[in-house]
């Protein structure tokens, strides 16, 4: 039976994960890397790639496997049932699982196994959790208490007032230049390098204008670029910085208002397929969690609003 090996493989994003066994690395190496050439995967998500291949293959190590096609679909379910042990959460296993299951799929389609070790295994079930939609009013009640006296102000307006309005991620946010905006919609480049374009409503684009001319002038420094966003420090925002400016302004993180963006459109009357472009969703079925939001919405409002709710 494979032993269990420490926490030791747990690193956070920052830190360099370290090297994998070295039966391993010939074959993962080159996966990750068409993960990034083909797949246009950004390095954020291959290096958590990198992490739960490097924690299964590193447990395989300590068992003696000496193959990536040693691996049984036995090691599998052990597997599963250790990182169960640590306390590690459905989601998070579920994650990892899916994590190596690719790979091997990947490894089978280039005959280097015959068969995928987590076929037949089975994938912890999970309660997926309906995202949380800030209130319009919460949005509009926080935009109108920054004070716009001085730069740092303007710019945090108008980052959030963007958010709201076109519903982007944060590393797509954090990712736009002084040439991306200028007009009724922005073009941004999203996951597998796809690229979309976003409307962006009047107040955003009102706040856009006043932060580029009377505050980013003030702000910029060498080093920033042409991106749009700039930090107090004179450089570019990064997506720690504006993940610092959305939890300060509205207790919250950029997502949220991803959530409400979608939200409050299909509670307004959009229909689905136009908030999966909108938000550069892939399948629909990504979006169509946020129907469920709107029913509970809806069902919220009749029952406070009908007299024999």
């Amino acid at each position: 039976m494979l032993p269990a090996p420490g926490l030791g493989t747990q690193y956070p994003s920052r830190v360099r994960v370290p090297e994998l066994p070295a039966w391993a690395e010939p074959s993962v190496g080159p996966y990750l890397r068409r993960l990034v050439d083909q797949r246009g995967l950004s390095p954020h998500t291959v290096d958590a790639y990198r992490r739960d291949l490097h924690q299964f293959f590193d447990y395989c190590d300590r068992g003696n496997l000496e193959r990536i096609s040693d691996v049984e679909r036995r090691h599998c379910r052990r597997y599963l049932a250790f990182l169960d042990t640590r306390g590690y959460s459905r989601r998070s296993i579920a994650r990892k699982a899916s994590a190596v299951r690719a790979f091997y799929a990947d490894a089978s389609k280039r005959g280097l196994v015959e068969v995928n070790p987590f076929d037949g295994v089975a994938r912890p079930k999970l309660d997926r959790p309906l995202p949380h939609a800030l209130p319009a009013r919460t949005v509009g009640h926080a935009l109108d208490a920054i004070d716009t006296s001085d730069p740092k102000g303007l710019r945090d307006k108008a980052l959030i007032e963007t958010l709201y309005a076109t519903g982007l991620r944060i590393s797509e946010l954090a990712s736009m230049s002084t040439a991306d905006v200028g007009s009724d919609t922005v073009t941004v480049v999203g996951k597998g390098s796809k690229t979309r374009r976003v409307p962006v409503g009047r107040p955003a684009q009102e706040s856009i204008d006043l932060y580029l001319r009377e505050s980013r002038p003030n702000l910029v420094a060498g080093g920033a670029g042409d991106a749009l966003w700039v930090g107090v420090r004179g450089g570019a925002l990064d997506s720690r910085g504006i993940r610092r400016v959305v939890s300060n302004r509205l207790a919250t993180f950029p997502h949220a208002l991803r959530h409400s963006f979608a939200t409050h459109l299909l509670e307004g009357g959009a229909d689905l397929r136009t908030v999966q472009d909108l938000l550069g969703h892939t399948d629909l079925a990504t979006t169509q969690i946020y129907t469920a939001v709107t029913r509970q919405h809806l069902r919220g409002t009749y029952d406070r609003s009908h007299p024999r709710a």
